[in-house]
């Protein structure tokens, strides 16, 4: 009977994956011709100036008027913004060569500038502090606090408990230790980092360090005030300021990088990012700029020396796999999904370097690589629940992201699908390996790793987690640091670490204290201190409540999960009806008066947008287009066929959804495929998380019917790493679909798998579904063993 419920089981995923590989085929197939810019050829005689914008440039994102071009007398290119309602970037050298942005310029000791009536002179300017004066007070800034004439302003009125809380922290704090906080000009009121300015209004100027150096920088954007600073002696509006042209490697206007390179009188700009489509090789440009126009090409390869070695690396490996004479020599099927897993890794990880470097392949090849890695992470000869159905939403998220990018008009959205595509590979490839070599070695080894080894291990791992938060605090923001979140990883941190102490915690009667080798504080202090270390970032470095409440549905789902296997039932009756509590809570919110909201300190605007979103057009933005992608949809998509008619075709309305690739995914999908495919979805959803409980409780059973304590410990860690994991699934699919439906305030939560991939997908997916497809695999290979060791070896 189970071996027919595995067969069925794998039919039944293997049929779904090929209808969804079936879908993302015809929105490739149905994909329209489309032509780009591949090179802007501009050419100015000396002594003549030309204004570029949007659509000279092919720039989505660029002004009407963006930048002005000049060539002076002696035959010299100069840049500048054309209006300061949108400022440039502008890269020296390749690589991380120098980047700086228009508008800017490093400050000096005895300079000047001026915003409205107010002008400022540098005192001094030293490497890590900045003082400054406008004749009635004195200012000193050292990138993390501002001082007025020797005192510390305080927190302003708005702020937000993380702003508060890394104000208190630097005052405490050397300035080397302390968060980097930008002074900005303007406004009413002096407090902060922040100088009023009656003139100007707020965020109309700022200064911050670049290398030590502080640098003052204009705002942009409609009606701002002038900047005038003091360049060679003489006053001049420094978001107008010219950039002389010569040795600069690359533009960015808008979202738009341009390589840029001077060849006399002509300036060829080539966009690698962010350029417009077109449906045909027309258009209108002024006299002096022409276009180069290349056509989108779906089965482009990669070209370079880089990929050739990457595929030569990785047949070479398959190559020495398949002949490898070793302990799998009698099982080739084994080595065979082994080496099939490190190519699939290995191909994964050059795909992303590739997108990574603006050298992705085509479509059509970057979508064989990930079917190659979906069928091969479904693994027909074992099937299992967790990895089945991990595997269509995989698919279904890869088929969403595909979506976002045959309907956009401009490139930057299949890179998303690109790089989902890469993840999603790596993921597999990696789960598979640790699937084989995790069989194997259950097959060599009946008996766990020693206690001290397993904790050194999480310790190693609780460290890495908090370093990389310190990182992100350090140098990054919201949106991660070096293009990743160290969140993820430190919430899969946090799961290991809390599993472990449960598991040691249920087992205590099976064993004694020991001197030495167990680090006791361990099993208390690191995970606790982690979740403290996550819930300050959360505070500090976002600008919503999101990962609080994510905490506390995880934290809350630990805690049920606890009381339950410790048979706490007046714990589990209270965790039940502070549930409870809050669906009503919920409920009360919905029909609170806006006004009584408005005098809340704690993201109180977030809260007035959700109730009245209409009255707040401009913050509300994504709420009513979300709402409104949601409504065209109806039941069965806004093409009345669930979205088939619609493979292929443009969006312009639904991709108009700020974040419609991440947070707002849902929103997209309920519009192009309708209520009833959500209903689908959600079924999917629920079945992935019903897998992860099933694996959890049957690994909670073995670990009751072992006769050894660290396999009984191995079973209770392996079942609540499952529930830790299914708990901040869990988490994210209620954020996500309780924001796009408009049951929460506005959060910012990707949904997990549907969003654009990333790091939440190689961070913490892929490793629970490792973790949950290699505890199958051992449940049943546990089955047949029995251990005869009543010895406790732990206290060794």
């Amino acid at each position: 009977m189970k071996r027919f419920a595995r067969g069925g089981l794998g039919m039944l995923a293997a049929a779904a994956l090929a209808l969804l590989c079936a879908l993302q085929a015809l929105a490739v197939l149905r994909m329209p011709p489309a032509f780009f810019p591949s090179q802007v050829t501009v050419r100015l005689a000396p002594g003549h100036s030309i204004e570029l914008g949007r659509a000279e440039l092919a720039a989505p994102q660029a002004d009407p008027r963006h930048l002005r071009l000049r060539r002076d007398s002696a035959g010299r290119w100069l840049i500048a913004s054309a209006s300061g309602v949108q400022g440039l970037r502008v890269e020296h050298g390749t690589g991380a060569g120098e980047r700086t942005r228009s508008g800017s310029l490093a400050l000096q000791a005895g300079q000047r500038f001026r915003l409205g009536a107010a002008q400022y002179t540098v005192d001094s300017a030293s490497d890590g502090l900045l003082r400054f004066g406008d004749g009635s007070h004195t200012w000193e800034y050292d990138g993390a606090l501002l001082r007025r004439d020797g005192s510390v302003q305080g927190a302003c009125p708005q702020s937000s408990p993380g702003q508060r809380l890394a104000g208190f922290w630097n005052r405490i704090v050397p300035a080397s230790l302390g968060f980097e906080r930008l002074l900005s000009f303007g406004g009413n009121l002096s407090c902060a980092t922040t100088i009023g300015n009656a003139d100007a209004a707020a965020g109309s100027a700022g200064i911050a360090f670049s290398d030590g150096v502080p640098t003052l920088f204009a705002a942009s954007g409609a009606g701002r005030v002038p900047l005038l600073a003091e360049v060679d002696g003489v006053p001049a509006d420094l978001a107008l300021r010219e950039l002389p042209l010569a040795g600069v490697s690359a533009l960015g206007v808008g979202r738009t990088r341009l390589l840029a390179a001077i060849e006399g009188d002509t300036l060829r700009l080539r966009p690698v990012s962010r350029v417009a489509l077109f449906t045909d090789t027309r258009a209108e440009l002024p006299d002096g700029v022409s276009w180069q126009w290349q056509a989108r090409q779906p089965w482009q390869l990669p070209d370079g020396a880089p990929w050739a070695g990457a595929m030569a690396a990785i047949c070479g490996l398959l190559a020495g796999l398949l002949g490898w004479r070793s302990a799998w020599r009698k099982q080739p099927a084994v080595a065979l999904r082994f080496g099939a897993g490190v190519a699939l890794a290995l191909g994964g990880f050059a795909l992303l370097l590739a997108v990574r470097a603006g050298q992705a392949p085509g479509i059509a090849p970057t979508l064989l690589l990930a079917w190659g890695a979906l069928w091969y992470g479904l693994h027909p000869r074992r099937p299992n629940a967790v990895l089945a159905s991990g595997v269509m939403l995989l698919a279904g998220g890869l088929l969403l992201q595909l979506e976002l990018g045959t309907a956009a008009a401009d490139t930057s959205w299949m890179r998303h699908f690109q790089k989902t595509a890469a993840a999603t590979t790596l993921g597999l490839g990696l789960v598979g390996i640790a699937a084989v070599a995790g069989l194997a070695g259950l097959r060599t080894a009946r008996r766990p790793a020693s206690q001290a080894r397993v904790e050194w291990t999480l310790l190693a791992l609780a460290g890495c987690a908090v370093l990389a938060l310190l990182v992100q605090v350090g140098w990054g923001s919201e949106t991660g640091v070096f293009d990743l979140q160290p969140v993820e990883f430190a919430k899969l941190a946090l799961t290991v670490l809390t599993a472990h102490c449960i598991a040691l915690g249920l087992g205590a009667g099976d064993t004694r204290q020991g001197k030495g080798t167990l680090l006791r504080w361990l099993r208390l202090a690191s995970p606790a201190l982690l979740f403290i270390v996550l819930l300050a970032v959360a505070l500090v470095q976002v600008d919503d409540y999101s990962p609080l409440i994510l905490l506390l549905v995880w934290g809350a789902a630990m805690l049920l999960a606890w009381s339950l296997a410790a048979r706490q039932r007046l714990a589990t009756a209270a965790l039940c009806l502070l549930a409870v509590g809050v669906v009503g809570a919920i409920g009360l919110l919905r029909a609170a008066d806006p006004g009584q909201i408005a005098h809340w300190n704690f993201y109180g605007e977030r809260f007035l947008v959700w109730l009245d979103p209409a009255a707040h057009p401009h913050t509300g933005q994504q709420l009513l287009l979300g709402a409104r992608a949601i409504l065209e949809g109806g039941w069965m998509g806004a093409d009345g066929v669930f979205g088939l008619a619609a493979l292929g075709a443009s969006a312009p309305d639904a991709l108009a959804i700020p974040a419609v690739q991440d947070d707002f995914a849902p929103s997209f999908f309920l519009n192009r495929h309708g209520l009833g495919a959500a209903l689908a979805l959600w079924a999917l959803q629920a079945l992935f998380l019903c897998a992860l409980l099933q694996a959890a409780l049957r690994a909670w059973m073995a670990a009751a019917g072992a006769r050894d304590f660290r396999h009984a410990w191995q079973g209770r860690f392996r079942c609540f790493v499952l529930c830790g994991g299914a708990a901040f699934v869990f988490g994210h699919f209620l954020l996500s679909w309780g924001t796009n439906l408009s049951f929460f305030p506005i959060m910012g939560q990707p949904m997990s798998f549907l969003s654009a991939g990333g790091s939440h997908l190689l961070f913490f997916i892929f490793p629970l579904l490792g973790f949950g497809a290699t505890s199958a695999y051992s449940f049943e290979e546990n089955q047949s063993c029995r251990s005869t060791s009543n010895t406790n070896p732990w206290a060794r």
